[in-house]
């Protein structure tokens, strides 16, 4: 009887051993970190893009109409934005951001991305800047902590320039990919490639030091749908899938993060016969292949015809379109459980003969677009998908492309460092990136005080004579302010009233009640004061900035 005791007890505990074993294996695979893909769009404002927000157009119409404003211009918001059909169903199947900003330069906004830091603090004010090895990136932690692999395919634009002539031993002196984390870098460093079809093709892999990389022709990649090329889109998004899949064949329990970087739709290096292009015709779709047709562009080249720049803006947008939906095609059938975050980098381009591109939302568009800290240059689409985000969901909260450093790192189950290093590393700062994860999953209406908290986009143009400028803004108002220190002078708007920055507000005489703490956050004229504050203390315009 003790024999069959002990035998039966011994059965219930290996039993109870196997089932304590299978929830400890069932945990663990319901644990597992989420993957993770950052797509980028380079130059491409939410005046392109519009099709992802449904009405935009008509309510900004019906704003600025003779019901309205009765702006004499207000027929100008409704123009033609680019054919967008997988970035739009991309938008429905998640949530899409009605108040995203980005900074005004690719360099600032990738920069911003990568350690979580706005530029007054990176130092990286335009496309020249670039972010020193004493930063901290969050590839690093989802490498480190979160015992991811991550590769980034396409632009980096983080590490500097590559000016022609200059030294190569000078070449890129910032952050390279392999320095901030990355497994693999497969693309381009600089801030544009050569032409779209002849480029550098840089590569750090296994074999390569972390400050080191070499430059190879551009290979030849296929897509479903589209025949082997060297174009640049076809070839980043290609070598991306090839990654994941690797990836998952290898590594299946193994989270993933990519981070791919279009240079679609900015212009090219080489600026004859056209900075633009047209792209490969099996990357356009029927609208789009029709339209540069009418106007005797050639497919894959910069033999442009008489399409206008407006055109092809809309053809390279839509080019990248196509191979985005290739790509969310493979992810979608390799793992599902990925998170895919799109935004653009900046606003559209609007700098001289054939280089300006707003054709849709905006009125006044000279003197505003990218490089500058207008709506223009500022507000771009944002929309991210994924387990737990409703379909079809909006958030009219402000969130930056800063805040992708501490979303990403809370997607994965990590925490967001509550102090990185400054640009040289000589003191420790708390991150300006706030995660939006109670945005996606319903948690929150709002990350930031909609009145005392506040976004912040700089920048240094030097195509505008190095014209520096700042914008600030909470929920509702905003400051442009441009010059220096001593000379700034500042436009203020509401931008719940004119979010197209048409009707600048009256500022105050004084800032004496804000500051003795006798005015209401209720008042117009405190939230000026209030931003002017910001500007004067977080910004590039602040003492030692």
């Amino acid at each position: 009887m003790i024999r069959k005791a002990t035998a039966m007890a011994l059965r219930r505990g290996a039993a109870l051993a196997a089932l304590l074993l299978a929830c400890a294996g069932a945990s663990a695979a319901a644990a597992k970190r989420p993957n993770i893909l950052l797509i980028i769009g380079d130059d491409i404002g939410i005046d392109v893009t519009t099709d992802m927000y449904p009405g935009l157009i008509d309510s900004l119409s019906k704003q600025y109409g003779p019901a309205g404003h009765n702006h004499p211009k207000y027929a100008d918001i409704k123009g033609r934005p680019a054919s967008t059909p997988n970035l739009d169903a991309l938008a429905r199947a998640g949530m899409r951001f009605t108040q995203a900003w980005a900074e005004p330069f690719c360099a600032n906004t990738r920069s911003s991305i990568l350690v979580g830091l706005y530029p007054a603090t990176t130092q990286v004010f335009d496309y020249t800047g670039y972010l020193t090895q004493a930063h901290h990136s969050f590839v690093r932690d989802l490498k480190e902590k979160g015992g991811y692999s991550a590769a980034i395919f396409g632009k980096w634009h983080i590490a500097g320039l590559n000016p022609a002539g200059s030294d190569p031993a000078k070449a890129y002196p910032g952050m390279k990919p392999k320095e901030a984390g990355f497994d693999l870098f497969q693309g381009n460093l600089n801030g544009a490639i050569s032409t779209y079809w002849d480029w550098d093709y840089h590569v750090q892999d296994a074999t390569s030091p972390a400050g080191q990389w070499r430059t190879e022709k551009p290979p030849t990649r296929s897509l479903p749908g589209v025949a082997p090329t060297t174009y640049a889109p076809v070839v980043n998004a290609a070598d991306a899938i090839a990654w994941i899949t690797q990836q998952k064949k290898q590594h299946p329990d193994k989270p993933w993060f990519v981070w791919l970087a279009f240079n679609l739709s900015h212009i090219s290096e080489k600026q004859q016969p056209n900075p633009m292009v047209v792209p490969n015709i099996d990357t356009l779709d029927e609208p789009s292949r029709r339209e540069m047709q009418a106007c005797g562009g050639t497919f894959g080249s910069a033999n442009v015809g008489n399409c206008t720049d407006k055109a092809l803006m809309r053809a390279m947008t839509n080019s990248m379109d196509t191979i985005i939906g290739k790509v969310l095609a493979a992810v979608d059938a390799l793992d599902p459980d990925t998170y895919v975050i799109y935004l653009g980098d900046n606003g559209t381009w609007m700098f001289g003969q054939k280089r300006e591109f707003i054709d849709n939302m905006f009125i006044t568009r000279q003197g505003r677009g990218k490089g500058t800290a207008y709506e223009n240059g500022t507000h771009v689409e944002f929309a991210v998908r994924g387990p737990g985000i409703k379909a079809g969901s909006k958030s009219d909260a402000m969130v930056d492309s800063v805040d992708i450093f501490a979303t990403a790192l809370t997607l994965a189950g990590l925490p967001v460092p509550k102090v990185v290093p400054n640009r040289d590393g000589s003191a420790m700062v708390a991150p300006d990136a706030v995660s939006f994860t109670p945005l996606l999953f319903g948690k929150a209406a709002a990350t930031r005080d909609p009145v005392k908290g506040y976004l912040l986009a700089e920048t240094t143009n030097p195509l505008k004579q190095n014209t520096r400028q700042v914008g600030a803004r909470n929920g509702q108002y905003k400051l442009v302010c441009t010059g220096t220190a001593a000379t700034a002078a500042c436009e203020f708007y509401d931008l719940r009233d004119d979010p197209l920055e048409e009707y600048p507000l009256p500022k105050p005489a004084s800032c004496t009640n804000y500051q003795q703490g006798k005015a209401s956050a209720a008042d117009r004229d405190w939230n000026f004061c209030r931003l002017q504050d910001i500007v004067a203390t977080k910004s590039y315009l602040a003492p030692g900035k």
